[in-house]
């Protein structure tokens, strides 16, 4: 729609290329970064028209060519919904005359694998989105490096003319000197022409030292995490997380809305479940992570001992003991279930604590265990990432 050609002779649609400009705060083309102006914008005629035809041949064979989406058509012979979805051949079956012949493969609920698929689908999308962000912010911060290195140029260009005036300098210093030899006849002789030529050249105005001359590169890549970090926080999606109380360990006390945790003295009595944990004083929460990317924050605050994790099954996740600069407040937890990662930040700023690789991929269980940050050390923060193994299988 309303296609415009560019000095440059590339074509876009004008209401695209307004977006584009809006974001990249510049009007340079998308194609050749050729900076442009949104007051020359012809209109491109012959894409103007094919566009137009496109548009009326598609609205016309709208109705034929697309069949309704809202009920789509599995077998021929049953008009039924299908209910079942096989996981091997990645389809929906019929529940009549096909279910038996996919009794060897694995068949679930079709409403779940569809909240199974669009999840996976949605994980894709954010990657994508995160990529697309990255190299927005990438083709930005290089569009201003050249401009800020077309700029330094032509201020060296000036200083070098500058430089250029006063290079024979040299040479009317070594012209005064010559006469300075002379007999006293002669050096009468030429006296008042070399004091006026002199006099002008002590006019010139003496050479400084070019300020700003280098680009200033840590202004464009300066702490780039945080900047993209703000980009990315209109797509990620949170959800909270709330703790189980009958995963709890006696020892600890939790809030009335289940999502803050305390250590509690003395030890409280409670039920003996069979997912309470009383060999390590943590919480688990209520709802478990199998597949997706997910995020979430725990504040810690000064309080000086913690720990925040995952667990799968009987083992804690975790391996390294790494030093930090500071004592974090609040840490951002991210999860990848797709690619088997869980990684540590400090969410202030978004500083990269530290990323584990999750070997075995599958449910994983949001715990106060595995990362903790301990006593105050000469060098910084001990934050260490234990592995246990709690036993069993």
């Amino acid at each position: 729609r309303e296609p415009v050609s560019l000095g440059c002779h590339h074509s876009f649609c004008a209401s695209c290329l307004d977006k584009f400009w809006d974001q990249t705060k510049n009007k340079n083309c998308p194609v050749c970064r050729r900076k442009c102006s949104k007051d020359h914008l012809n209109v491109n005629f012959q894409l103007k028209e094919l566009s137009d035809k496109y548009a009326g041949r598609q609205k016309a064979g709208e109705k034929d060519s697309i069949p309704d989406e809202g009920r789509a058509v599995v077998c021929p012979k049953h008009t039924d919904e299908p209910k079942w979805f096989c996981e091997v051949e990645q389809r929906a079956v019929c529940h009549v005359c096909e279910f038996a012949a996919h009794h060897s493969h694995t068949v679930i609920p079709l409403e779940q694998a569809v909240k199974y698929l669009k999840e996976k689908l949605t994980s894709e999308l954010h990657s994508l989105q995160s990529k697309q962000i990255l190299r927005e912010e990438e083709e930005a911060r290089l569009a201003a490096m050249r401009k800020e290195e077309e700029e330094k140029g032509k201020m060296i260009a000036r200083e070098m003319k500058n430089i250029q005036d006063q290079i024979s300098l040299t040479e009317n210093i070594t012209a005064v000197k010559q006469k300075l030899q002379k007999q006293e006849v002669p050096f009468l002789k030429s006296y008042k022409h070399t004091q006026t030529f002199s006099r002008a050249q002590d006019t010139l105005p003496d050479p400084q030292l070019v300020s700003g001359a280098l680009i200033d590169v840590a202004k464009h890549l300066g702490n780039l995490q945080f900047r993209v970090w703000e980009k990315i926080q209109g797509i990620v999606k949170y959800t909270p997380v709330i703790l189980d109380p009958n995963a709890a360990h006696p020892c600890l006390s939790l809030s009335d809305d289940l999502t803050s945790v305390s250590q509690t003295v003395p030890t409280q009595q409670l039920p003996d479940n069979p997912e309470r944990n009383t060999n390590h004083a943590t919480v688990l929460c209520s709802e478990g992570f199998s597949s997706g990317r997910h995020s979430w924050e725990v504040e810690v605050g000064d309080h000086p001992y913690w720990f925040i994790g995952l667990v799968k099954g009987t083992y804690w996740v975790g391996g390294r003991t790494i030093t930090l600069k500071r004592r974090p407040q609040r840490i951002r937890v991210q999860l990848d279930c797709d690619r088997g990662e869980v990684s540590f930040y400090d969410a202030k700023d978004m500083t990269h604590i530290y990323t584990l690789t999750l070997y075995n991929k599958g449910g994983y269980l949001v715990s106060c265990t595995t990362v903790s940050c301990t006593t105050e050390r000469k060098g910084g923060y001990l934050v260490s990432c234990t592995t246990e193994r709690k036993g069993g299988t």
